[in-house]
C-alpha cells in the first residue's frame, strides 16, 4: 500500500491575460473544474480566481503526473468555454501553468488567499501575484 498527500495550488491564466471569465458566470466554470478534479478522485479545497486567470487548491492522486493533469483540466476546460454562451469572448488559455506545493499548516491561508482574490487583485495585478507565488517558492523566471 502506498500513502501519498500531494496537495497543490495550481494558478494559469488566460491567453494574453484578456480578461474572458465573466464574474457574473464564472461559478459555471468552477463548477466544471470541480467535476473535472472529482471525477479523478482529486480532493477540491478551494476553486477561485479572476476574470484573467484560476487558482485551485487541491490533492492531486499520484497515479496522475502534475503536468498531464494539468494539461487535460485546461484543454478540456477550454472546450467547455468555447461552446458556454456565457464565455463568448472565450480565446484560450496562456501557455504554462504554476503549480506549487502547499504543506498542511498552510492549508487554511492558502484557502483564504484563493477565497479572497478579488480583495487582494484591487491592488495586485495577476503579474505581480505570479512573480509573488514564485519569488515565495524560490523559481526564478528566465
Amino acid at each position: 500500500m502506498s500513502y501519498t498527500s500531494l496537495t497543490y495550488h495550481i494558478v494559469f491564466g488566460t491567453y494574453s491575460r484578456y480578461s474572458t471569465i465573466p464574474i457574473a458566470h464564472e461559478s459555471e466554470l468552477y463548477a466544471f473544474i470541480y467535476r473535472f478534479l472529482t471525477k479523478r478522485e482529486a480532493k477540491v479545497w478551494r476553486i477561485g480566481g479572476m476574470p484573467d486567470h484560476v487558482h485551485i487548491l487541491c490533492d492531486i492522486p499520484a497515479k496522475y503526473s502534475v503536468a498531464e493533469f494539468v494539461k487535460t483540466l485546461k484543454a478540456e476546460a477550454s472546450k467547455f468555454l468555447r461552446t458556454n454562451q456565457h464565455f463568448p469572448n472565450w480565446y484560450g488559455w496562456a501557455e504554462g501553468y504554476g503549480a506549487f506545493t502547499v504543506e498542511k499548516s498552510q492549508m487554511e491561508t492558502r484557502r483564504q488567499y484563493i477565497m479572497n482574490q478579488k480583495a487582494h487583485h484591487g491592488r495586485l495585478s495577476f503579474e505581480d501575484e505570479l512573480s509573488m507565488l514564485l519569488q515565495q517558492y524560490g523559481i526564478s523566471r528566465p
